[in-house]
């Protein structure tokens, strides 16, 4: 057993799912800076979020980034603003072209190409299907406006080889030393969300850098659970998985990283502090 602090990150809203799907998931900044602080009082230390229009399509304009990191900072001055990058059909100009002027604290970084869909066993149909481009080239791109912009890199590897990906870009000088794995898992076109996959990922992570599963669907507390006792860290939030321990829906990311933070209690995994938290990633200016 770990006896480090564990890291609890909230995703918060997602881009796949809307208020048919789960109530809570918030849109606008207002609502993204409200659930952040019911994040952060339940034990999250960094929040990873998606910009949506009110009206809860993705949106990919500045200013509503700027709005919504403005929202956060009024709920918790000092919490690790996580903005993504992922988006498909969208140029990566497009995709990063809020980071030079909103520089969070993180920013999620898509590891490799793939087939990204959803598929209903029920109705034997996908209800989403599309090629996730992350080229070699992209990559450069996105963690060079990183680097340029002090923002620490949230490695999204959504299966196995995505993990390697990063060893060319860390020959090249281009992974700072406090860029971070997450694990995603359970996406369609990625690795399954089993605890067998789980063990094999976290094997593939060099020696004593900071990982975290991101398991997709119910599958989530069962993964977070293989984390916490592996010496890893979790996320949870509504863009992951919209149902509690219990089986019931969550009205908030407060009661989901409230249920993260109680599962990693029990397995004896102390919570960093947001302080902690900058101090283990080494982001230690506020953004």
């Amino acid at each position: 057993m770990s006896n480090k602090k564990l890291i609890l990150s909230a995703a918060l809203t997602g881009a796949a799912t809307n208020r048919s799907h789960c109530p809570a998931i918030p849109y606008t900044p207002k609502e993204l800076g409200e659930e952040a602080k019911r994040a952060v009082d339940a034990g999250a230390s960094i929040v990873h979020i998606h910009a949506r229009e009110d009206n809860g399509i993705p949106s990919w304009r500045t200013e509503v980034f700027e709005e919504i990191k403005a929202e956060v900072r009024k709920h918790s001055s000092d919490v690790i603003i996580n903005f993504s990058t992922g988006a498909i059909g969208l140029s990566v100009e497009e995709r990063i072209k809020h980071l030079p002027i909103t520089k969070p604290d993180m920013a999620a970084f898509n590891m490799g190409s793939m087939n990204y869909a959803i598929f209903s066993k029920k109705q034997k149909q996908f209800y989403w299907n599309a090629v996730f481009e992350n080229s070699f080239d992209t990559m450069i791109k996105v963690v060079k406006t990183m680097n340029e912009n002090n923002i620490c890199p949230e490695m999204e590897c959504f299966d196995t080889g995505h993990i390697h990906n990063v060893v060319p870009l860390r020959e090249m000088g281009l992974i700072p030393d406090n860029a971070c794995y997450s694990l995603v898992m359970g996406v369609l076109g990625g690795i399954p969300a089993t605890v067998e996959n789980l063990m094999h990922q976290i094997k593939q992570v060099p020696e004593n850098e900071f990982w975290q599963v991101i398991a997709i669907s119910r599958k989530q507390w069962q993964l977070a659970a293989i984390a916490c006792t592996m010496g890893g860290n979790f996320r949870v939030g509504l863009e992951d998985n919209f149902y509690l321990p219990n089986g019931e829906m969550a009205k908030s990311n407060g009661e989901c990283v409230e249920a993260g933070a109680t599962l990693a209690r029990m397995l004896d995994r102390e919570i960093a502090s947001i302080s902690e938290t900058r101090e283990m990633l080494n982001i230690k200016t506020i953004n």
